[in-house]
């Protein structure tokens, strides 16, 4: 399969690269689009045989569910029922935005494989002027993970999305880099209190501003069938394996000193500040109490990693306030938990 990717921004005429991409999509097809978190590859909803490509080409488990993006804040009604008034709060403070709200699902409407084995749908409105206008034109449904192969770290550019789906997807609309650079929060709104299911672009703390106290719970759902993507299997993992080290500058020096002396080649990704020099590649993500900036540039230095013939990788870990519970959540999923100790 040939992939296309067609360029669309504000200073040239679109029209075309939509309709294409409308074309496709309507034709049972796929296309990666951005979103205002990551890269998303989209099939229409409703649609299961469309679906399936997104699986396909992602090489995505079949229990691990879709989010579902809408143009519309109405649109919500046509896929989910008991919507709350906490709900409605959100959606007004939050959409369009990376916020995706967990309902019970009006039965028989998205295709099955959307969400496969739970009785719950994912729904977010995304806020970027890329997927506003390709959901709009379109006036149905995308499921859209985002557009990589299943458990590398998430595409924040088009270049990305290439590198993993070339020859397996036959369009990218390439609109640049994405501006949060992490996944939407996930909130399960079938709980009271609501559950955050996976941390994201929308902070607790932002949350519980509109809605009052809910609760975190992202951990592993072991055998049973995850109610959101990010919470069952290895995500956002580099081709090295990734160990989370403390942010103490000297603590790293001697790690990568021990680990340069077994014969290890050594990248590191942490702050700004850091002057690891003896590393053999050091990718600096953001100032050290800027846990949005290095929200932003995470899955970039990840993939820069995969660049590298790095034996091992060293990430430095965050506080949990704000982004950092996001950030956190992305380096334990591609370190699998492990934490380096001298």
């Amino acid at each position: 399969m040939n992939t296309k990717i067609v360029s669309v921004d504000n200073f040239m005429d679109n029209d075309e690269g939509y309709k294409q991409a409308v074309d496709i999509l309507k034709n049972g097809g796929v296309v990666a689009f951005p979103t205002e978190t990551v890269y998303g590859l989209g099939a229409i909803a409703t649609d299961e045989q469309a679906v399936q490509k997104i699986f396909e080409a992602k090489g995505r488990p079949s229990d691990n569910p879709l989010i579902v993006h809408i143009g519309n804040k109405a649109d919500v009604r046509k896929y989910a029922s008991g919507i709350s008034e906490a709900a409605e709060k959100l959606m007004d403070a939050f959409w369009p935005g990376p916020l995706t709200l967990v309902f019970e699902k009006i039965p028989g409407v998205v295709a099955p494989n959307v969400t496969p084995g739970v009785s719950t749908v994912g729904l977010r409105m995304p806020d970027h002027p890329v997927a506003l206008r390709l959901l709009r034109e379109l006036g149905m449904a995308l499921a859209a993970p985002s557009a990589n192969r299943s458990g590398k770290p998430s595409p924040t550019e088009a270049a990305h999305v290439e590198e993993d789906l070339k020859g397996l997807i036959p369009l990218i609309l390439d609109g640049g880099q994405t501006g949060i650079g992490l996944e939407s929060t996930v909130i399960d709104m079938t709980m009271s209190p609501p559950v955050i299911l996976r941390p994201g672009g929308a902070t607790q703390e932002m949350i519980e501003e509109v809605i009052g106290p809910v609760q975190f719970n992202a951990k592993e759902t072991g055998g049973k069938t995850p109610r959101s993507p990010g919470m069952k299997y290895l995500h956002y993992a580099p081709e090295a394996p990734l160990y989370v080290i403390v942010p103490d500058e000297e603590k790293i020096r001697n790690a990568v000193t021990t680990l340069k002396n077994e014969g290890k080649k050594v990248a590191v990704i942490g702050p700004d500040e850091f002057k690891v020099t003896d590393a053999d590649w050091y990718f600096a993500v953001g100032p050290i109490h800027d846990s949005e900036k290095m929200a932003v540039n995470l899955y970039r230095a990840l993939r820069q990693c995969d660049l590298t013939d790095a034996d091992i990788i060293l990430a430095v870990e965050t506080d949990l306030n704000g982004f950092g519970a996001a950030v956190m959540n992305r380096l334990l999923k591609a370190s699998e938990g492990k934490n380096y100790t001298d």
